[in-house]
């Protein structure tokens, strides 16, 4: 296994080795004090020789910078993680820190004391602290620090700097250690004089200190009936430890406790869920060094995560943990299973942590395996289920359930022994060795196995049953496929196809995959001539990917599917393919073709099977430099997504690409389902990169495309993806591949015709320029079955205008009689769109249709057919504005008229978006002639209620003489037109009695603040009444009417009364 961060910087640190022969009394002294508790020396012999005693002591402290290493930095780059930015971080680990103290000098009064070691460690000042002396204190027992103490006041898991300096001084220095003999022992030595002299001078150096206690201690020692006085001796902190002592390197189970509790408090934020999985990496790192604190540590983060409030929260409001947080929960359980199933545990201590598990496994906010979804993975201890049968009727299984399962799990089977014990050495050229073990254990146990071999520090052991496993499966794949090939073709157990997703979850491909591990060497006799480790991994991975297997249910445990594909298709691609590799992944595409249900990519596929995109794209890249034909069987074979279909179809069982559905009656929820689309885009988009330059491959792929693909944005994509490779700047186009782009995007416009999608114009614009490249024939193509691709109004103000655009002529070089006919053709195509859609066409037809006097009055002939019933008057008069613009007044007049007609502007509609068009209307009339000008006023009359727009309209009549300024230089008599007459005392009238109805309706509601405002538009009403020959009489009269009818609103009267008297 790869070196965690600790052994790293252990190595570049280096600890001095002995060069010298050791005393038998060093080497014996040495075993005793890493195996026996100081009490038991004592028990066991009358006498201990002082020096005796000295050397025990002596190697008592530990030897090793790993475990010191390991207690006071986490794993920044353990075996899973990147070593990215490491470098940068050690320099703040309390090791290194440590390491900087004690090659600074900053370590003095050294003392060892029996099992107790002391000294001060000076912290240099900075610019922003002053100089630091801390007292630091560590107890020690077999080879293990026991305990620590330091001045600085350190609250975290790890060892201070401080106290790495101190234990690293007594390892790296152990000669300049003052080394005495337990205190105990000193004071044995005494007489009475020497004993109170010695208790004096302590209680007079520290009294301040102890002289209280040492009152209490020696009113208590005078008493004869006090407690401290029925205990035979007297304790001694440097003596070491008792025999009931557990021997476990300190660790300070509180700060464990506070960290995962102010972290998990953080919800994943400021690095918390990092910090986490820093924590799980440190607990892999005790167990790969036996270190019982391993198991501990778990537990106090496990304890933590029980007691998140959270948990009940998410749990009442129905909503799940976040991703995140749900793979935390993962690795613990992970964690549990690799401790229950270290090989060298005692059943009392897996007794003890089965009750913790079920404890906790019988919590009710307890995390289900699957994300709260029901579980569709084997029982560990059971062979793989029969049949489906339904979830609900099973108990959930917990985040704990498959540590729960592997208690019952023993290493004691004798195959299983022959196997991780196998002597490597001893049987190399023996007969009775086998080229591949089986193994008659459920798969998916023995991957769990091997995690915990390589978690507990067992590589050798781990490869071997990993070995055997790798073996096993490709026997089994091989049993498959000759099953299938002898015709027995039916259902088969569905469940059967699970064993796929367990090994990609496990480790066994890390296991085999490690290259340089000295170690490891002897394993290479159980491969087979020219195999490798990195072989045998590569082709477990391909078996483990490629295996059909249900789509679990529930959002995160499909993203769990997604992700572990993901994770191991990554380490597949930084393996360098060479002539052995290449081999094997032509062996497994084989398979994988012809296995039948077994295979992802077999002939037979349930409906319900995790896709093989991913994998297919991996395998594809592969393969094509070695064997293209073999390279696009396999991807085009996976480019199905059966789930997708509307029904499975039924029949023959034996037709190739069959699909089944497990559950007839049900529709699995694929929450994924957009993730799957997009790999299965880039699945199609990679072999239309390869295939260019190959027609025949080219098609092949298309139709695979059409029959496979049913989302419009992702046919959409890979028609852009084909027009941008075909229309490389370094080369000239690819007209194979531009027609593929093509018929993609035709496909696209059909699929999106009917249905809303916001991408819809630029899908348009984009197939137009697609076309375009291709050719005018293609054009005239889009033009001739626009109906089938084009809503009208797309096809006239997008693909004819295109079409007729000065770019579109220049890209294709026409000449003149090219370009006449595609200016036809989009003339006809905008005709048939007005005719369908006039209310949308029109006037881009009326403008297509300029250059050609047929095709214009056939355009304008259609918009008057439609004006009486199938047109707005927004439309007409925009249609109008148009017409007078390209110089046919009495066109834009007749369609004036017509759009007036549609109009209806009640009194208070003083801001309609339409009083500009009719000011317009009646300008133009007003322009053609009086006879226009009577015609359109009897109109307005009828449309307009509104009393300022027709006071407005009144008086630009009257301004100028009609007919003044015609387009055609109309004679006219030049006189202005009387109000008196017919047309415009009509229109007057009209003013005048919308005038005297909008007072009326105002006054109805109106309120004191709008006084002001209303005098304002009597003003405007005077004006207009003053207009008439009699019209002062009839305002005078109107306001009489008013004062009588309105006497209750004095104030506003009395404001009329001032103004109108």
């Amino acid at each position: 296994s790869e070196p965690s961060a600790s052994q790293r910087i252990c190595r570049r640190s280096g600890i001095p080795k002995t060069l010298s022969p050791e005393s038998l009394l060093d080497i014996s002294a040495r075993k005793v004090a890493e195996k026996w508790p100081f009490q038991r020396v004592e028990e066991r012999f009358e006498r201990i020789p002082e020096p005796v005693q000295r050397r025990i002591v002596y190697w008592s402290f530990p030897r090793s910078e790993r475990e010191i290493c390991m207690y006071s930095s986490f794993n920044t780059g353990g075996e899973d993680s990147g070593t990215s930015g490491e470098n940068s971080d050690e320099t703040r680990l309390p090791f290194r820190r440590g390491i900087a103290l004690l090659e600074s000098d900053c370590v003095d009064n050294v003392l060892q004391v029996g099992f107790h070691l002391s000294g001060t460690v000076t912290e240099p000042a900075t610019a922003s602290e002053p100089e630091l002396v801390c007292s630091v204190s560590v107890s020690f027992d077999r080879c293990k620090i026991t305990a620590v103490t330091c001045g600085c006041g350190n609250k975290d898991i790890f060892y201070c700097a401080h106290v790495v300096a101190l234990a690293l001084y007594r390892v790296r220095k152990p000669e300049q250690v003052k080394l005495h003999l337990p205190i105990s022992e000193t004071l044995f030595q005494m007489n009475r004089d020497q004993l109170q002299k010695f208790v004096q001078y302590l209680i007079t150096v520290h009294h301040t200190e102890v002289l209280p206690t040492a009152q209490k201690l020696a009113d208590e020692i005078l008493s004869t009936n006090s407690e401290i006085n029925q205990v035979h001796g007297a304790p001694d902190p440097t003596a070491g430890a008792s025999v009931d002592d557990e021997n476990c390197w300190h660790l300070d189970e509180e700060q464990v406790q506070e960290q995962v509790k102010l972290f998990l408090s953080q919800g994943g934020y400021h690095g918390s869920g990092k910090q986490l999985n820093l924590l799980f990496s440190k607990v892999r790192e005790m167990l790969k060094m036996r270190d019982s604190n391993g198991a501990r540590m778990l537990t106090l983060i496990t304890e933590q995560f029980m007691g998140d409030p959270r948990l009940a929260l998410w749990r009442q409001q129905g909503t799940t943990m976040t991703d995140k947080y749900r793979q935390l929960w993962d690795e613990l359980g992970a964690l549990w299973m690799c401790i229950v199933l270290n090989p060298h545990c005692k059943s009392e201590q897996k007794c003890v942590w089965l009750r913790q598990l079920r404890r906790w496994n019988g919590v009710d906010v307890c995390p289900w395996e699957d994300g709260n979804h029901s579980n569709e993975l084997p029982n560990l201890t059971h062979a793989l289920p029969h049949g489906n049968p339904d979830s609900s009727s099973r108990p959930h299984r917990t985040v704990f359930t498959r540590a729960i399962e592997a208690c019952d799990l023993h290493w004691q089977d004798t195959h299983l022994q022959r196997i991780i014990t196998h002597d490597l050495y001893t049987s190399v050229g023996s007969n009775s060795l086998p080229p591949r073990l089986p193994l008659a254990e459920h798969i998916p146990t023995a991957c769990a196995r091997v995690d915990a071999l390589r978690s507990h520090g067992y590589p050798r052991e781990a490869l071997l049953l990993a070995i055997a496993i790798v073996n096993t499966l490709i026997r089994q794949q091989q049993k498959h496929l000759e099953l299938f090939r002898s015709h027995k073709k039916g259902l088969f157990e569905f469940a059967s196809v699970l064993i796929g997703y367990e090994v990609c979850k496990c480790r066994v491909i890390p296991a085999c995959a490690k290259r340089s591990e000295p170690h490891l060497f002897p394993a290479q006799r159980l491969l087979d001539d020219g195999q490798s480790f990195v072989a045998l991994a590569v082709e477990t991975a391909l078996i483990g990917l490629g295996q059909q297997r249900v789509m679990p249910d529930g959002l995160y445990a499909q993203e769990k599917v997604c992700r572990n594909e993901e994770q191991l298709l990554a380490k597949l691609q930084e393996v360098e393919l060479d002539d052995a590799l290449v081999k094997i992944f032509r062996k497994q595409a084989i398979f994988l073709l012809e296995a039948g249900p077994y295979s992802g990519l077999g002939e037979l596929l349930y409906r319900e099977s995790v896709p093989m995109h991913t994998f297919a794209k991996y395998l594809f890249t592969s393969l094509l430099p070695h064997d293209t034909e073999l390279a696009y069987k396999i991807a085009l074979r996976a480019m199905r997504l059966p789930v997708l279909e509307s029904m499975a179809p039924s029949g023959d069982l034996s037709r190739p690409h069959h699909i089944v559905s497990m559950v007839p009656n049900r529709y699995p929820r694929w929450f994924t389902l957009s993730h799957i689309e997009s790999q299965q885009c880039e699945l199609a988009s990679t072999m239309l990169t390869a295939a260019k330059g190959d027609g025949r491959k080219l098609e092949t792929v298309l139709e695979s495309i059409q029959k496979n693909i049913h989302s419009s944005s992702h046919i959409f994509k890979l028609a852009q993806d084909a027009f941008k490779i075909a229309t490389l700047m370094d080369s000239l186009p690819d007209i194979t591949l531009l027609k593929v782009s093509l018929e993609l995007g035709l496909q696209v416009m059909r699929m999106t015709l009917s249905t809303l999608n916001w991408r819809r114009r630029e899908m348009v614009r984009w197939l137009v320029t697609c076309a375009t490249e291709v050719g005018v024939y293609a054009l005239d193509s889009i033009m001739q079955s626009w109906f089938t691709l084009f809503t009208p109004t797309e096809a006239t103000s997008i693909v004819a205008t295109t079409v007729m655009s000065n770019t579109t002529i220049v890209r294709l070089h026409l000449d003149c009689h090219q370009q006449e006919n595609l200016a036809s053709s989009a003339r006809t195509l905008a005709l048939q769109c007005t005719m369908k859609d006039p209310q949308n066409c029109a006037l881009s037809a009326l403008t297509l249709c300029e250059k050609d006097h047929i095709a214009f009055e056939t355009a304008y002939q259609i918009v008057l057919d439609a004006a009486v019933t199938g047109m707005s008057y927004t439309q007409l008069f925009t249609i109008a504005r148009y017409m007078e613009h390209r110089g046919y007044p009495m066109r834009a007049y007749k369609l004036a008229t017509l759009a007036m007609a549609h109009l209806n502007l009640s009194y208070n509609q003083d801001t309609h978006p339409a009083i500009n068009d009719v000011l317009w209307a009646c300008a133009l009339s007003h322009s053609l002639g009086k006879n226009e000008l009577t015609a359109v006023i009897p109109l307005v009359v009828k449309s307009v209620k509104c009393a300022t727009v027709l006071s407005d309209i009144l008086r630009r009549c009257t301004l100028t003489t009609p007919g003044m300024v015609a387009l055609h230089s109309r004679r006219n008599s030049g006189k202005l037109m009387s109000l008196d007459k017919a047309p415009l005392r009509q229109l007057l009238d009209a003013t005048i009695g919308a005038y005297i109805n909008t007072t009326h309706s105002r006054l109805t509601h109106i309120s004191p603040r709008h006084y002001s405002e209303f005098i304002e538009f009597l003003s405007k009403a005077r004006e207009t009444f003053l207009m008439a020959q009699d019209g002062h009489i009839q305002f005078t009269q109107f306001i009489d009417n008013l004062k009588q009818i309105y006497k209750g609103k004095k104030k506003l009267m009395m404001l009329v009364r001032e103004r109108f008297g």
